[in-house]
């Protein structure tokens, strides 16, 4: 049975400097770490993609991850984890070499070298995937300008792939507060946004790149969004679902 509830009310929306304000406050305030948030967001993407894209049974079935090295990416590393544990034959393909990951995202890579998960990088991808989905955990909500280099060369690899993608926050590529969409970017087949949906993520032209949208809970207090600057009313979201499908 699928975990994922269908949300019908109208949901707020946050823009990058509002969701920049929630994790300060999640971090400053309420003493929230990063590595919890990345724990959540995580879980929720490993769920998402068992139970929309893999049939409810991970096991034996091929998920490729693209982990970028900032919070977007260390997010994908937790799916990674989960998903390694149910059983699914996972492939991690990293855009920096390791010492580059930020220290969040370092901490996950390190964790899943403990398990012998191996890693591999964009000169190792095939030129036609054999297997079920893409994760992508390349770039978060702080994009500026158009992804470049090795961002760019997998962006263009998951787009020619037929397997779907899944995209972690935002599609890779998608600036999130006017709803710009960059070249290139990422055309998922759904869209695991955190906390608060973001504004760019309504904007038509956005609307055919994330595909289906679903919103994860990270674990905000609910008393954070009447903060001053925010002052944002929000319903009763994960009473019954960690993870809920927006119309």
């Amino acid at each position: 049975m699928s975990s994922i509830r269908v949300f019908r009310d109208e949901v707020p929306t946050l823009d990058v400097p509002q969701m920049i304000e929630v994790d300060r406050l999640m971090t400053e305030f309420y003493g929230i770490t990063l590595l919890q948030m990345m724990e959540n967001a995580g879980r929720c993407l490993a769920i998402l993609a068992r139970d929309r894209f893999l049939d409810g049974i991970p096991a034996g079935k091929m998920v490729a991850i693209l982990v970028g090295k900032g919070h977007n990416g260390g997010g994908a590393l937790v799916a990674a984890r989960r998903l390694i544990n149910w059983g699914a034959k996972v492939q991690i393909y990293l855009s920096h070499p390791p010492e580059e990951l930020n220290k969040a995202t370092s901490q996950q890579y390190q964790t899943l070298s403990a398990m012998g998960a191996s890693f591999l990088s964009v000169t190792d991808l095939p030129q036609r995937l054999e297997g079920e989905l893409i994760i992508d955990g390349l770039i978060g909500y702080r994009l500026m300008g158009d992804p470049q280099g090795i961002i760019k060369a997998y962006i263009e690899w998951a787009n020619r792939q037929a397997a779907p993608t899944l995209a972690l926050d935002t599609p890779s590529g998608i600036e999130l507060t006017a709803g710009i969409v960059h070249n290139p970017a990422i055309k998922a087949r759904a869209t695991l946004t955190l906390a608060l949906p973001k504004r760019g993520l309504y904007q038509e032209a956005v609307q055919r790149y994330r595909g289906e949208l679903y919103l994860g809970d990270i674990s905000v207090p609910r008393a954070l969004y009447t903060n001053p600057g925010l002052e944002i009313k929000v319903p009763d979201l994960f009473t019954e679902s960690d993870v809920l499908r927006l119309p």
